[in-house]
């Protein structure tokens, strides 16, 4: 069996067996993975504190015929400010859960691979909402799944004004194909969406959006993701009831 090294970050983690982990990364060159981290939720085990969501790591693994072992890892970074504020933990597990949704086994998604590393440094300097949201819009760009805001999804017409959105259609129509049924498409939320596609997370740059064209957005995307994966990402419920506790009366 040969052994090979990767670059990855830890995507999901779950206990397996009794003393042992599995725990899916996404890799630069090989895509999403599965492997067994053995021994590594013993206190002491060499593993034991690289098998954590969000780490990207370098890691030395051990091809087996179904599933491969992770052998060694070495640190690139643990992305501590997720960890250390509850928010930033579940929005980041919201684009961790989404990008296990989208993406097939062993398929390689270099970008994705070096979009997750951009997303993840953000949320210790952005507000996570923001980032869950721009994250989630620009996934979708690299998985074939992408919507469509600058042309008619039926003529191909470029966007001037006013516009409507199909989601069944996969993005905006323009008012002469509009056949009606369909909710007019503010130009604002357009605009924030396509601000959201383009946005670049390295440079100190800026967002500018609404509270209702945010809400709008999320609405948006939430309701197309439901209709793509046809179930609910288990991660929204962390969202909500992290919301629904801000929201409870002081005493």
């Amino acid at each position: 069996m040969a052994q090979y090294t990767v670059e990855a970050v830890v995507l999901a983690v779950h206990n397996w067996g009794d003393a042992d982990k599995m725990v899916t990364f996404m890799t630069r060159d090989r895509g999403k993975i599965k492997a067994a981290a053995y021994g590594c939720r013993r206190p002491k085990n060499p593993l034991a504190a690289g098998m954590q969501l969000f780490n990207h790591l370098e890691l030395q693994l051990l091809e087996g015929q179904r599933l491969d072992t992770v052998k060694q890892y070495s640190l690139q970074e643990s992305f501590r400010s997720i960890s250390e504020d509850l928010l930033a933990m579940a929005y980041a597990s919201f684009v961790a859960e989404l990008v296990l949704e989208l993406c097939p086994e062993r398929e390689p998604h270099p970008e994705i691979f070096a979009k997750l590393l951009q997303f993840f440094g953000a949320f210790s300097v952005r507000n996570p909402r923001v980032v869950a949201l721009g994250a989630a819009y620009q996934l979708l760009e690299y998985t074939g799944s992408q919507l469509s805001f600058e042309r008619c999804v039926l003529c191909g017409r470029e966007i001037a004004g006013k516009s409507f959105f199909s989601q069944q259609q996969g993005g905006v129509i323009c008012t002469p194909c509009h056949a009606g049924g369909l909710e007019a498409f503010p130009e604002s939320l357009r605009q924030f969406i396509l601000s959201l596609l383009a946005f670049d997370w390295n440079p100190a740059g800026t967002l500018h959006v609404t509270g209702a064209d945010l809400v709008r957005a999320e609405r948006l995307l939430l309701g197309y993701l439901q209709y793509l994966l046809e179930k609910p990402l288990k991660s929204l419920a962390f969202i909500q009831q992290l919301s629904a506790m801000k929201k409870l009366p002081a005493r």
